[in-house]
């Protein structure tokens, strides 16, 4: 569906794209992810033709920006973080406007409202919707005129769990129904190991990773995670402990530890046999157990390891 080979962007002396390449299949949704500065929206802006690449080539469905531009504009629907609607139009006029310019019929309008569930909002001006129902109508706009390729750009971000939650309802019914192809940026870890079947991590212009949650943390992200709290006031005598645990890959201190508590996580090779080991050597130790937990590592991890921040720190 989309082609993208040796893309290079620069504004003056900062090299947002560098020598990018990507392939996204026909009905695959994509994830692109990265700290701020990392060419994401670069990239995307470039896909949507309001960027020209100083070298490479995008196509979309074979067709490119410098020959094919008003065919592609139809192929695309766009919803950005923040959209700006004029305050006195309602949602049945606004929907009817926007599906005007692509020739549509008035009932495509009461479509997008049946599929964003904005029904009983038709008659409301935009001015007096909420957050998510703004964002649901930004949805309704960018897929009234059926893209193959939908692109979003952090279109859940200040959007409470359960109005998020119903974006993405909507987005995995669309790719059921349609085989929409997807491009997402995202803040949210969740919402794209939730919505994605490939993950691209960029980083300075580059793609540091590129394919499915479980081919990255195979790929990328060995060890299991155990976090742990223990009541003992030698906190040295307990991270020497630690240091001697079968298949110990990582240890780290989790937050500042108090006169008789230490909090520590611990990336292990194997939770079944660092976990009973780690018993055993505390109560060899006569150290009490307060707190533990074990899990796998997430995209979050993963990103940690490439990036050296979190994604919602970047």
């Amino acid at each position: 569906m989309i082609s993208i080979q040796h893309v290079t962007k620069t504004f003056k002396t900062l090299r947002a794209v560098d020598d990018l390449s990507l392939e996204i299949g026909a009905g695959e949704f994509v994830a692109l992810l990265g700290p701020n500065g990392a060419g994401k929206t670069t990239l995307v802006e470039i896909i949507e033709g309001l960027q020209a690449p100083d070298s490479g080539q995008v196509t979309i469905q074979g067709l490119n920006w410098q020959q094919h531009a008003t065919q592609l504009r139809a192929k695309i629907g766009l919803s950005l973080q923040e959209t700006r609607f004029v305050d006195k139009l309602t949602v049945r006029e606004t929907l009817e406007l926007f599906g005007s310019f692509y020739g549509l019929t008035k009932a495509r309008a009461h479509e997008m409202m049946a599929l964003t569930d904005l029904e009983a909002k038709a008659s409301t001006y935009t001015v007096n919707l909420s957050g998510g129902q703004r964002q649901r109508l930004a949805l309704g706009v960018a897929i009234m005129n059926t893209p193959d390729v939908l692109i979003l750009d952090e279109p859940t971000t200040g959007l409470d769990p359960n109005a998020r939650r119903d974006l993405w309802k909507i987005l995995t019914d669309l790719k059921q129904q349609r085989g929409t192809t997807l491009i997402l940026t995202t803040h949210y870890m969740e919402e794209a190991e939730q919505l994605c079947d490939r993950i691209v991590i960029m980083n300075t212009g580059k793609i540091l990773a590129d394919g499915t949650l479980e081919q990255l943390l195979a790929q990328h992200s060995q060890g299991e995670i155990l976090t742990f709290e223990v009541a003992t006031a030698d906190h040295q005598a307990l991270e020497q402990l630690v240091a001697t645990l079968p298949g110990l890959l990582a240890q780290h201190c989790l937050g500042q530890p108090t006169e008789d508590s230490y909090k520590g996580q611990l990336v292990v090779v194997d939770l079944t046999t660092a976990l009973p080991a780690f018993l055993e050597q505390l109560k060899a130790h006569n150290m009490v157990l307060s707190e533990i937990g074990s899990r796998r590592k997430t995209l979050d991890d993963l990103f940690v390891a490439m990036t050296g921040r979190r994604l919602d720190e970047a």
